[in-house]
């Protein structure tokens, strides 16, 4: 059966001890109404049963595959995922529309790519697309769990356009990779579009391993991604208030100022520095008007 036009696309999915959710998430892969090319599970450095259920999944589906990583143990958030991924992608070809980075605790509705390849399709500068993340209260019920801005999609489910990932150079291994991605897109000339009707099942919460190191490298990548110490204080005060947790601001603020004394590289240019600064003033000042 022929491809649809902008409807070719792969799936790479980073993984470290999923083997709660592994297959459950993949399940919800090959029931897609529009299925993918390729599906690249990346096995990184798991020791539970991460690697058996990509295996099993492999023999079944000829579009996955399973490819290992070593790594460590430790819990880097973006930059493991990040590298993970890229190893994923380093086994793929340049023979699709758009790509997707998945995580291995995501339940997807069966039409999940087929919208999202429509909203691809309806505007060439559409750069990055994707649902609303659900997950389950203490009543067990699946309740919208988005707190960024309506415009922001999770990086647990994100699609991106093949022209606009080649054209912001792909994804920066730091933590911050899945706000700094948007930016460089826009900064580029490309839109990101949600879809609120597109309802993802996140299985495991956000903050979950979410410690006083995670927060510091948050701080870091705010550095790195040349916010400047004002706007780190305010997104950090904003991210404390949201989480009810005042120890936010410390622990953001600290790893900005061992980034900065240690005079870590920034990940954007200074042109894409400034033109970050300039979009985040003037969100901020759109929210106080």
């Amino acid at each position: 059966m022929a491809q649809l036009p902008g409807t070719a696309y792969y799936i790479v999915i980073p993984a470290h001890n999923e083997d709660r959710f592994l297959a459950d998430a993949l399940e919800s892969v090959v029931h897609q109404t529009i299925r993918p090319k390729k599906v690249v599970v990346v096995d990184d450095h798991s020791t539970d049963g991460t690697a058996d259920i990509i295996k099993t999944y492999a023999e079944k589906y000829p579009y996955i595959q399973g490819v290992k990583k070593q790594s460590s143990d430790e819990h880097l958030p973006g930059s493991k995922v990040v590298a993970a991924f890229n190893a994923g992608l380093a086994i793929l070809d340049e023979d699709f529309d758009f790509l997707v980075k998945l995580d291995a605790d995501i339940l997807l509705p069966p039409d999940y790519f087929e919208k999202i390849a429509a909203i691809f399709r309806s505007s060439e500068k559409t750069g990055i697309a994707g649902g609303f993340a659900y997950e389950q209260d203490r009543n067990g019920q699946w309740v919208l769990n988005h707190p960024m801005d309506k415009d922001h999609v999770r990086g647990a489910f994100k699609a991106y356009s093949k022209k606009c990932f080649d054209t912001m150079g792909g994804l920066r291994e730091a933590m911050g990779w899945d706000t700094v991605d948007e930016l460089l897109a826009r900064f580029h000339g490309f839109e990101v579009r949600t879809d609120e009707t597109l309802k993802v099942k996140h299985r495991r919460p956000i903050g979950d391993a979410y410690n006083a190191k995670a927060r510091r490298s948050q701080g870091r990548a705010m550095y790195l991604m040349r916010y400047g110490l004002l706007i780190s204080c305010i997104a950090s005060f904003k991210m404390a208030w949201k989480n009810r947790k005042i120890r936010i601001i410390r622990d953001n603020l600290s790893g900005y100022r061992e980034a900065k004394k240690k005079e870590q590289p920034f990940i954007v240019t200074p042109e894409e520095g400034k033109f970050i600064r300039n979009l985040r003033w003037k969100r901020i000042l759109g929210k106080l008007i």
